[in-house]
C-alpha cells in the first residue's frame, strides 16, 4: 500500500467558522464531526471537507482547522435574533446545533501543520 499524500491545511481565524462549516453541512443531511488532537501542547479542531472537481482532479482532501484552548465534547451552536453563539460544551442543549467532538490519541500523519 502507499504512502498516504497530506491533505491541504486551511487555518481559520475562529472555532465558528469551523461551526458554521458542520453547521451547513449537518442542515444538508450530511453526518458532520470534528476532529480534535493535541500537537505541541496546542489543541487543533477541525473537519476534513473535500473539494470536488478541482480541474482534472477528482476532489482535493482540505483540513479547515482552528487552534485553541478550549476543550469540549461537542461544539454547539445557536442562530437567533440575538445573533450568533458558539460555545463548548461537555453535553448538548435543546434548540442548539450540537456537533461531537472525536478526540484522536494523536495529530494523524496525513495533516501537515
Amino acid at each position: 500500500m502507499s504512502e498516504l499524500k497530506p491533505v491541504y491545511t486551511l487555518r481559520v481565524t475562529s472555532i465558528a467558522d469551523i461551526a458554521r462549516f458542520a453547521a451547513t453541512m449537518l442542515t444538508l443531511g450530511q453526518p458532520v464531526y470534528l476532529l480534535h488532537f493535541k500537537h505541541n501542547n496546542k489543541h487543533y479542531y477541525g473537519i476534513l471537507a473535500i473539494f470536488h472537481d478541482y480541474f482534472n482532479l477528482n476532489g482535493v482532501p482540505i483540513f479547515y482547522y482552528y487552534e485553541g484552548e478550549e476543550v469540549g465534547k461537542y461544539v454547539l451552536v445557536k442562530v437567533d435574533e440575538t445573533g450568533e453563539q458558539v460555545v463548548f460544551s461537555d453535553k448538548t442543549r435543546t434548540g442548539w446545533i450540537s456537533i461531537p467532538v472525536v478526540s484522536l490519541y494523536e495529530k494523524p500523519d496525513f495533516i501537515k501543520l
